[in-house]
């Protein structure tokens, strides 16, 4: 081992005194190592936090999500259902449809959304479709009718499209129902596919803001997990709705609370942690303005005060006279908004023309 090796592991020159600068090294990379490895533990720490932060986010949010679905399906699916289709909640109102509406979450990203479906409840007794699928077999007369009617290009289409779904799910007729598997296919078939195409038309569909009044904190609940704003009215709230509860009673009220038509909410600034980037851009900043914003507001002043200057300099100028008892005459000028009273009494008729003459 040379000398190099050693001094580099002792750290002192080889007369042994630590405090002679001749021969001395400082290992500066044991120091920026300690600091790189706190910085790491504190990142480490911090991330930590911020996971556990972002959970009990997403906790709450969902908690509230779920009450607000509980709410809706038990107490105000006919208000919903009426904002999305009058016809329909007409239809939900029959007593003697039994219709059903129930609502889920949805969606591949968390927050989840909210969409709903309208089940009929026939006890046990079923219930029969009417469609030109159907009732139009292809050795019928009806259909060369149908084709007739509907013209060549759209009565193809229509064949295609049922080919299409054929290839697509395999199960899409009753003579193709073997299992119960199938049957519950066929049936879920049916609900996405449209009228048009001898379906029911009726899937899970979205509930937007739109749909929900704003009278009910359901509303704040679902706009607090799209934007991350909350309500004055959600935050007062906030915990009895976040408690865990311990009686059928309890969950009442809570729904209750949700689903009871308040006034409109009104919304505060206060934004939380877990709000995206995108939505952080777009936040308006009310505090000192800059530089150039400055310079900007004073260029724009400057140009709309020589515009008003110059369209009072180039208004149209109307004169008028008028004399009253003989003894005063004057006239009278006016510019945009602007009237002036000009001419001294007794103004004798040499005197006006050449005021006139002048106007």
């Amino acid at each position: 081992m040379n000398r190099s090796s050693k001094m580099s592991v002792t750290g002192v020159s080889k007369s042994g005194n630590p405090r002679s600068g001749k021969g001395r090294k400082v290992h500066m990379p044991n120091v920026i190592k300690t600091k790189t490895t706190q910085q790491i533990k504190k990142n480490i720490s911090a991330q930590k936090i911020q996971r556990a932060w972002l959970s009990h986010m997403d906790k709450t949010i969902f908690q509230l999500l779920k009450h607000t679905i509980c709410a809706a399906e038990h107490f105000v699916s006919y208000e919903i259902l009426k904002k999305v289709s009058p016809l329909e909640a007409e239809l939900v109102k029959d007593p003697s449809m039994k219709c059903k509406v129930r609502f889920r979450f949805s969606g591949e990203t968390f927050p989840p959304f909210i969409v709903f479906k309208i089940f009929l409840q026939t006890e046990g007794h079923g219930y029969k479709y009417f469609s030109g699928k159907n009732l139009l077999k292809p050795s019928s007369e009806a259909v060369v009718d149908a084709c007739k009617i509907m013209g060549k290009k759209k009565f193809y289409h229509q064949i295609m499209e049922d080919e299409h779904l054929f290839q697509k799910f395999k199960v899409t007729d009753e003579i193709d129902v073997v299992t119960l598997k199938d049957y519950m296919q066929y049936s879920s078939l049916l609900d996405e596919t449209p009228a048009s195409f001898g379906g029911r038309n009726n899937y899970w569909r979205r509930l937007n803001l739109k749909n929900i009044p704003k009278t009910m904190i359901i509303y704040d609940i679902v706009d607090y997990a799209e934007s991350g704003i909350i309500s004055n009215r959600l935050r007062k709230e906030m915990k009895h709705l976040l408690e865990r509860p311990q009686t059928e009673e309890m969950r009442q009220h809570q729904l209750q609370i949700v689903s009871e038509i308040r006034c409109p909410s009104s919304f505060s600034s206060i934004q939380p942690l877990y709000q995206p980037y995108q939505q952080q851009s777009q936040i308006r900043h009310l505090g000192r303005r800059s530089k150039q914003a400055k310079m900007k507001v004073e260029k724009m002043r400057k140009a709309s005060k020589m515009a008003k200057e110059k369209s009072a300099s180039t208004g149209t100028v109307f004169s008028r006279t008028q004399q009253i008892s003989g003894m005063f005459s004057f006239v009278l000028i006016q510019s945009e908004d602007i009237f002036l009273l000009t001419g001294p009494p007794m103004v004798d008729k040499f005197q006006w023309s050449f005021q006139a003459e002048r106007l």
